[in-house]
């Protein structure tokens, strides 16, 4: 029996002990407890309040693992913490053979021996790379979305990995933000959908395997309402728009059963999110009875004495923990002073158990105390990492992924033979930008380029031109070539490749490390020289198939106005190039549609679909300007929200409810009929919008309540129907609660939030 087998059998001992011993109204209140609860409190009475606060400590690598422990500095200091038992969790440690040594010291070298949780940034893949989040919520695919969660899943815990930081989460209306590549967009339903879907994937039905790792819900809450689209900024936003646009992700992500929240950087009413009770203690651990655990962002306990709301380290330590923090990433407030503040009466020694049985309780969960080295197989490392499987389910998230944005004269798909192909771009002979920001596992120079995909086709005879590189502005730190963010050198070369083409496929958009955390932008159009590019290669060929790499919404209404293709393919990961080819060359009809809109430029963001119609929405009248409006642009996107165009086309028709009215018990119906009119099958994914005429607070003028996808072949047709219920029309009303009212509605049924039919109904408690 090893010594850490010996330390759990003493916890079962002593929770034996300790029922027999009690008295028959504690025994009788254990029996209600569940096995794991029981479990937790037996090792809870054995930790003094040294090792409690311990588990409420996450570290960064901090160390080489197969080296010498350290002797001096931060590090040393945190190695004498690790053997003490004051470490509950470290990220950024990966590889079984790292992660077993440090899980190895945790469990047979400390008192207790309990062990560690590994996190990690697994946003969207480990080592094999899925879609950027934005573009897997472009599929609209949800049993798609949670495989590729599970993809991620089973290869992060074959390195040793147990929790991932994600999904996020956040509701993303504004593009000039970085990190909307990381979540689903501007839209609560949809959001909430994809949330559980991902949660899913990553947490598996339970954690008995060692293929599934712990999710976490981010970042609770408001994050991404930064002002000015700047990271880490302020958030000013009313308790309406918390209740129904920011919180329902997170609800739901409860609901699945999500094991872990991480709060976020920003402020909320004034008080940094670390610190606020009202998210974390009321309605989190409150009304939603959330019961995992909930991890600060890195370093945002100590990040409160640059907000203004604490004056040192340890205020930081006592007002995270009365809000409900239970976890400290890479701060050391709480190792350092949540002690000495119990003991001062300033904190709860009652609030430090809570949160540590939290810990305890996922631990027990995970099987980490039954099998410590449960995720540290070799051999099932090297089986995992990389393997086919994962890349044929990364190819086809990413082929679901792609939006096609428009396609006139049916230039789109290529012809597979016979053609002069011109592709041009830095970003078409990319191997690393195609991965996108979070791949941290990845390793650089993996990805299939668009280059590499179209050579899959030899039949077309196939020229490549660089043209020109891509600006990566203040984020060039990251790469290890300088690179001349002017340089227009090569546009000579791309335009005669160019002149001497049938068609030209020009990849143009950002580095897939200019979105992400820190990556705002003030302009959202082509970074660099790469407009002028495609203008100058437009003057010699207007037989233009534009694809654009971006991790965001851009603004690119001259390529709308005059470039006759335009598919939208993101980042897609490690499988990038194959994905586009086979969806250029009409291997995969295209079916994504848009999770968030696109402007026509950066002064109309944020714009969303889901928008209030104000007092003044039109004026009818000519030469009148006092009306909502810009006096230099329309008011319209250049591509709404859940837009998305085919190979085919796709007919809506006979839009019917089956009552015009129904009350709080019952339900009604609407359908509608749609056919394939085209010549090749294809995928579509129908919406349904209601919009509530009159309410107690002002209402959005569409929101997104339900959606399928449907595949037709051609000529045939088939009818959707939805069906609504008192569930569909809530909202956190005046009253504020989360209630329907009644009165009268409308409802949308179509192929994207604009273009759509139109019904009414009634509803009546």
């Amino acid at each position: 029996m090893s010594i850490y087998q010996s330390k759990y059998y003493f916890y079962i001992a002593v929770l034996f002990l300790y029922s027999c011993t009690s008295s028959k109204q504690i025994v009788s209140a254990e029996s209600k407890k569940n096995p794991i609860d029981r479990k937790v409190d037996s090792v809870l009475k054995l930790m003094n309040l040294e090792e409690k606060i311990g588990q409420l400590n996450q570290y960064n690598g901090f160390w080489d693992v197969t080296g010498p422990a350290p002797k001096e500095g931060q590090a040393a200091h945190k190695y004498e913490h690790l053997k003490k038992g004051w470490v509950g969790s470290m990220l950024n440690v990966k590889g079984v053979k790292d992660v077993k040594a440090l899980q190895k010291i945790a469990v047979e070298e400390t008192r207790l021996g309990i062990p560690l949780i590994f996190g990690f940034d697994v946003v969207h893949g480990y080592k094999t790379i899925s879609p950027i989040p934005l573009a897997e919520a472009a599929s609209w695919d949800l049993v798609a979305i949670k495989k590729s969660a599970a993809i991620a899943a089973e290869e992060a815990a074959a390195v040793g990995l147990n929790w991932t930081f994600a999904p996020m989460v956040d509701i993303s209306r504004d593009a000039r933000w970085g990190r909307v590549m990381e979540g689903a967009g501007e839209d609560p339903y949809l959001g909430s959908k994809i949330a559980v879907a991902r949660i899913q994937g990553f947490q598996g039905d339970d954690f008995s395997t060692n293929k599934t790792i712990l999710a976490c819900a981010k970042h609770f809450a408001g994050y991404a309402f930064a002002e000015s689209g700047r990271d880490y900024n302020t958030v000013d936003v009313s308790e309406s728009t918390l209740q129904n646009t920011i919180f329902p992700p997170f609800k739901a992500s409860v609901e699945a059963g999500v094991r872990t929240f991480m709060n976020s950087f920003n402020e909320l009413n004034g008080i940094p999110a670390t610190a606020n009770a009202y998210l974390q203690r009321k309605i989190l651990k409150g009304d939603w009875k959330f019961q995992g655990f909930v991890v600060s962002d890195w370093g945002s306990m100590k990040e409160m004495i640059a907000h203004g709301y604490v004056a040192n380290e340890k205020s930081a330590a006592e007002v995270s923990m009365n809000a409900g923090s239970d976890m400290d990433m890479e701060s050391y407030v709480y190792v350092e002073n949540l002690a000495i503040l119990v003991r001062e009466g300033k904190v709860k020694e009652s609030l430090i158990d809570d949160a540590t049985r939290r810990i305890l309780r996922v631990k027990f969960e995970l099987g980490l105390f039954d099998n410590p080295y449960k995720y540290c197989d070799e051999a099932n490392e090297k089986a995992t990492v990389g393997k086919a499987a994962f890349q044929e389910g990364v190819l086809d998230m990413a082929k679901k992924s792609i939006v096609l944005l428009k396609n006139n004269n049916n230039i789109l798909p290529l012809k597979k033979s016979g053609q002069k192909i011109a592709l041009i771009g830095a970003l078409a002979n990319d191997k690393t930008s195609p991965l996108g920001s979070w791949r941290i596992g990845a390793d650089d120079n993996t990805a299939v380029s668009v280059l590499e995909g179209l050579q899959k086709y030899p039949d077309n005879q196939l020229t490549y031109a660089k043209g020109a590189d891509v600006n990566v502005g203040r984020t060039q730190f990251m790469f290890e070539t300088k690179i001349n963010m002017t340089d227009k050198t090569g546009f000579a070369e791309a335009i005669t490749a160019a002149k001497q083409a049938d068609v030209v496929v020009m990849v143009l958009g950002e580095h897939g490390l200019q979105t992400g955390e820190g990556r705002s932008r003030t302009d959202i159009d082509l970074p660099g020289v790469q407009q002028e590019l495609l203008e100058e290669i437009f003057k010699v060929n207007k037989n233009i198939v534009l694809v654009l790499n971006n991790g965001r919404p851009l603004a690119i209404p001259w390529a709308d106005e005059n470039i006759p293709a335009i598919v939208e393919a993101w980042q897609l990961g490690t499988q990038s190039g194959n994905a586009i080819a086979e969806v250029l060359y009409g291997d995969y009809n295209p079916s994504g549609k848009l999770p968030m809109t696109f402007p026509r430029n950066v002064g109309q963001v944020p714009i969303y679909y889901n928008y209030k119609n104000t007092g003044r929405p039109t004026m009818n009248e000519p030469n009148i300007v006092f009306w909502s409006h810009y006096t230099d642009a329309k008011n319209t996107p250049l591509y709404p929200f859940g837009y998305g165009l085919s190979y085919t086309k796709f007919d809506y028709s006979d839009l019917k409810l089956s009552s015009n009215s129904f009350s709080k018990d019952g339900k009604l119906e609407v359908s509608v009929t749609i056919k394939n009119s085209g010549q090749v099958a294809g995928k579509e994914v129908a919406q349904m919008y209601i919009r509530d005429l009159v309410g107690s607070i002002t209402r959005p003028v569409k929101e997104l309540k339900g959606f399928e996808m449907i595949a037709l072949e051609p000529n045939q047709t088939k009818t959707v129907t939805f069906t609504i219920d008192k569930k569909t029309i809530e909202f956190f009303t005046a009253n504020q609660i989360w209630e329907s009212e009644p009165g009268d509605f409308k409802v949308f049924i179509g192929t994207n939030s604009v273009n759509t039919l139109e019904g009414n109904f009634q509803y009546s408690n």
